[in-house]
């Protein structure tokens, strides 16, 4: 993984030492909050329902073990011994006392880490699917890619005063786990008649209260025009985006008002003139960072002791069934840790759960760890006779719950628990929605399926995408929540249709419980997911599930 030279160490050392200036002048008073609000935003500083929060970058999810012993090491001294990891592959910090933000910021700078650019309106820290370098199914590892993005991206003085914030994701897979679809920019890693490596772009998509799904403006790009085509994309957006409503200003806006041909035309031209700049330096720097990416040394040992296990041990074969997935390396897995223990926090972790993790990852997986924009830890790579070892100090921690990609692996929101932006909660409807089919002991016979909860319009939990998503919303001072089917946010992406009214939050329960039930009975076998299942009915046998009385009075 990419470790920081002396201009980046030097870079982010002046940065914390500029805002620590700025908080003491805050705390004296020299500053209103009105004029610090731009300047702790510039630094990842959220001022939430409760407290401040410090929102922390993890460049496209990787990390190493030293860097997640340094977040546990902040949670408790800092905070309240937890951090919470979002669907942007970054921690939070929801309880930290504003003079203690620099020095945080400094313990995060000792192991190469920092909080720039994770809020405002400029480019966000930029994602990638979280199997990256490991997936069997990759053309090439993009984080060398999201590296170079994240370095151009970082100051760039033409773009820290955006109409509005810019997500980017890249992945090097067929198979889309990084959500590209629902970025600002998406790139996915294809090959051409050539078989050369390259890159399809993706721009205009996005949730919020006007979700779209990106659309391909270059079906093919080559690898080594890559950033300038990415700068000509966002000098366009910065010149024709809008300004005049926070709530139009999104790159997906400016594509829907100007067209994708006009946008097409505009990146075109733009891209000619970026390129002549760049003049090849940017490939220089690549390949500089490419060497940080190298592949580990991938051991070769027995895997009779794991498929032993397998056998003696029903427990373990259910975490491996849910929990692993093909490595490129023969003998190897990637592991996902559920961070989502029937009945906790989606997303939650404590320090002593991150330290496990770190101790893990440096004594089996050759000291990597990814977070997932699903809110779990990854183990990349980890050698099956290992995994025995792995499971049993992941269940001491607390953390060998054997739901990945099931019904209790739910994305969820902060909301109203936290977030001054909420209009209703999402944690408490997660957490009972996990506890009611543990209690009923369908998770495993449900199989795969994604529900995403976001406790207000701005879908942080991602939950337009959501096989079945929730929106929490304020009808009156009332909480109510509104159910979408048949979202996806694979390279298929889709966006979710409401099923109808919204439900209380004494019925949400009951009415996805209803909804799944439903499900089982309608679909033709246990091999057809709820996903695949909605796409063959449509909506209308599902809805009359989540509305018996309606069907009932339509009947009569």
């Amino acid at each position: 993984m990419y470790t920081y030279n002396d201009f980046d160490e030097a870079f982010v050392r002046n940065r914390v030492a500029q805002f620590r200036a700025q908080v003491e002048r805050r705390i004296d008073g020299s500053l209103t909050e009105d004029e610090f609000k731009p300047l702790r935003l510039m630094n990842g500083l959220y001022l939430q329902l409760h407290a401040y929060m410090l929102r922390v970058a993890v460049p496209y999810g990787t990390l190493n073990s030293a860097q997640m012993r340094q977040l546990a090491f902040i949670a408790d001294k800092w905070d309240k011994g937890y951090g919470h990891f979002t669907t942007r592959q970054n921690i939070q910090y929801n309880w930290p006392e504003l003079r203690d933000v620099p020095d945080m910021l400094d313990a995060l700078a000792d192991v190469g880490m920092h909080a720039i650019q994770t809020s405002g309106n400029t480019i966000r820290n930029v994602t990638a699917d979280h199997f990256a370098g490991a997936a069997a199914d990759e053309i090439e590892d993009p984080r060398p890619v999201a590296e170079l993005l994240r370095q151009w991206s970082t100051d760039h003085p033409e773009f820290q005063f955006l109409p509005r914030k810019f997500k980017i994701a890249v992945t090097g897979s067929s198979t889309d786990r990084a959500v590209t679809k629902a970025h600002d920019i998406g790139l996915r890693m294809v090959r051409n008649e050539a078989g050369e490596p390259g890159f399809e772009v993706i721009i205009g998509g996005g949730l919020g209260r006007t979700p779209m799904v990106g659309k391909v403006i270059r079906d093919f790009l080559p690898r080594e025009d890559l950033l300038p085509y990415c700068e000509a994309i966002v000098s366009v957006y910065n010149v024709l985006g809008r300004r005049d409503n926070k709530y139009k200003a999104r790159i997906k806006i400016t594509v829907h008002e100007n067209g994708l041909d006009v946008m097409r035309d505009k990146i075109e031209a733009a891209f000619a003139e970026k390129k002549a700049q760049f003049d090849g330096v940017d490939q220089e720097l690549l390949a500089g960072i490419e060497q940080h990416f190298a592949a580990p040394t991938f051991k070769t040992a027995d895997t009779a002791g794991y498929e032993a296990a397998r056998l003696a041990n029903p427990a373990f074969r259910s975490w491996t069934d849910t929990n692993l997935s093909a490595h490129k390396a023969d003998g190897y897995a990637i592991v996902s840790i559920s961070i989502k223990k029937h009945g906790n926090t989606p997303g939650d972790a404590t320090s002593d759960q991150m330290r496990v993790m770190a101790d893990l990852a440096e004594r089996y997986g050759h000291n990597e760890l990814r977070i997932s924009h699903e809110q779990n830890v990854i183990l990349p790579h980890v050698h099956k006779s290992d995994l025995h070892a792995i499971y049993t100090a992941l269940r001491e921690a607390d953390l060998a719950t054997a739901n990945i990609g099931l019904i209790s692996d739910i994305i969820a929101c902060p909301g109203m628990d936290y977030c001054a932006l909420a209009t209703a909660r999402s944690i408490p409807v997660a957490q009972e929605i996990a506890e009611r089919f543990e209690e009923l002991k369908l998770e495993h016979e449900v199989g795969p399926l994604k529900i995403k909860i976001s406790g207000c319009i701005n879908a942080c939990g991602h939950h337009h995408v959501g096989h079945i998503g929730i929106l929490g919303l304020d009808r009156a001072g009332v909480e109510n929540y509104q159910i979408t089917l048949g979202g996806d946010g694979s390279e298929d992406a889709t966006i979710g249709e409401r099923a109808g009214p919204g439900f209380s939050s004494e019925d949400i329960v009951p009415a996805i419980e209803r909804l799944v039930l439903g499900y089982i009975e309608m679909r033709e076998s246990p091999e057809e997911t709820f996903l695949s299942a909605y796409r063959r009915l449509g909506m209308a046998p599902f809805k009359a599930v989540l509305y018996p009385s309606e069907e009932k009075a339509n009947a009569a």
